[in-house]
């Protein structure tokens, strides 16, 4: 009795599983997944910066650092191509430590490296030997605070600056003093570097044309600390002003002991000096001072700038980031109308560029300097750099009417069916002549 029963549940275990089996076979077989489309073609394109980034000036040499890295990013975020490829931009640091022997080697790293061009150096001391590597190996370097006018001097098709000379810089520095500070004698000090001594003997020519006595020089160097001696010195000459041609991590120091030393001259500095670290490095001393740099002030660059810059660092920028900026902007540009990261294809079109930026309108003469370069005069208030006046084509402003003139929209074209109206418009480029 038991086997008949065991059967009839074979049987029917044999046709569930048979039901099972023609119910599965029903069903269509899940889709293969599908591949991910190719990511598309890329090229990679390297950027040198160069700045001293240890020593006493590295907060200067960080500032150009980071205005590189910003304008990378964006462009490598925009995803332009070329050839059919996307460009990604990377950036190849190197610090030279404002020492023109170390600017010499990392130039040459970077012609190795095969980077396509150079943001720098900061420094004249460096960016002047640095160039002729540079020049040798066909690749373009634009600097965005070297200002010894030696640097375009040299005949290099492919060295550009995009801030004024000191043959621009320490007239405008020296007319300003003698204007308002009116001083009859002044001593000058240098730190003996390419950038201090180059300054400070355009400084001397402007004021000595000005008829206003000058001291003989005096001398430090890029490392000094001690000035008491040399202070010692020039307050037995009662000098009415002082001029210095260095950093700020040297003049800080100058500023204070002169004021300990009981000094009572207006003091005077370059843009290597135009530094809210002078606050730090001179303390209540700095109130009153007079400095220069040698472009529009870094508030004064475009807001489109300033936001990005302040938003990835979280800081504002210090002094010449805003050019180095707009320097490796050039090269992008340049290298977008060639078509080619090629310097020697790109090359021609960044000596005839006319590009917008950040810092205003950019075009080069044929030795590579910036046409219509700014200098702006500054003033420390209660710890704080204040621009007060900027120089233009020989022309000083107000820094607030070079503001307000700088923001005023140009006059709409009037219609082409009544010229006569364009006629009260003659003298509009009078008013723009301090623009950017």
């Amino acid at each position: 009795m038991i086997a008949p029963r065991i059967r009839v549940l074979s049987l029917a275990t044999v046709a569930a599983l048979a039901a099972l089996g023609l119910a599965s076979c029903s069903k269509e077989e899940p889709p293969k997944p599908v591949a991910a489309p190719p990511a598309p073609p890329s090229m990679e394109v390297k950027i040198g910066s160069v700045a001293p980034l240890t020593g006493g000036i590295a907060h200067l040499g960080k500032d150009n650092e980071n205005g590189v890295r910003l304008a990378l990013e964006e462009a490598t975020a925009a995803k332009f191509k070329i050839d059919g490829k996307e460009v990604k931009f990377v950036m190849v640091s190197e610090d030279d430590q404002a020492d023109p022997k170390v600017g010499t080697t990392v130039a040459q790293k970077l012609v190795d490296a095969k980077v396509a061009g150079v943001v720098g150096h900061l420094n004249s001391g460096t960016s002047i030997p640095a160039s002729a590597i540079y020049n040798t190996a066909n690749l373009p370097m634009i600097s965005g605070s070297a200002t010894n006018p030696q640097l375009t001097e040299q005949g290099f098709k492919g060295v550009f600056r995009v801030v004024g000379r000191d043959d621009q810089q320490g007239p405008a520095v020296a007319n300003y003093l003698a204007s308002n500070a009116k001083p009859k004698t002044v001593a000058i000090i240098d730190d003996a570097t390419a950038y201090g001594e180059g300054l400070a003997n355009e400084v001397e020519k402007a004021l000595k044309a000005a008829k206003i006595r000058v001291l003989p020089r005096e001398k430090g160097d890029d490392k000094k600390s001690d000035w008491k001696a040399v202070l010692t010195k020039l307050k037995g000459r009662n000098p009415d002003a002082v001029f210095y041609g260095g950093m700020d991590a040297t003049g800080g120091p100058l500023l204070k002991q002169a004021r300990e030393l009981k000094l009572k001259a207006v003091f005077a500095f370059g843009d290597g000096a135009c530094t809210d670290k002078m606050k730090e490095l001179a303390g209540e001393a700095a109130d009153g001072l007079l400095c220069s740099q040698a472009g529009i002030p870094p508030q004064a660059a475009s807001k489109k700038f300033l936001d990005a810059y302040k938003a990835k660092y979280k800081v504002d920028p210090i002094l010449y980031s805003p050019f180095t900026y707009d320097a490796a902007n050039l090269i992008i540009e340049a290298i977008k109308k060639a078509g080619s990261a090629d310097p020697v294809k790109y090359l021609p079109e960044l000596q005839k560029i006319e590009f917008s930026g950040a810092t205003g309108k950019i075009s080069f003469d044929e030795k590579g300097d910036r046409k219509d370069a700014e200098i702006t005069i500054f003033s420390m208030k209660e710890g704080k750099l204040a621009p007060i006046a900027v120089v233009k084509g020989g022309q000083t402003v107000k820094f607030e009417d070079f503001i307000a003139q700088s923001a005023t929209p140009a006059p709409a074209a009037a219609p082409a069916a009544a010229p006569a109206a364009e006629a009260p418009k003659a003298d509009a480029p009078k008013a723009d002549a301090a623009k950017k």
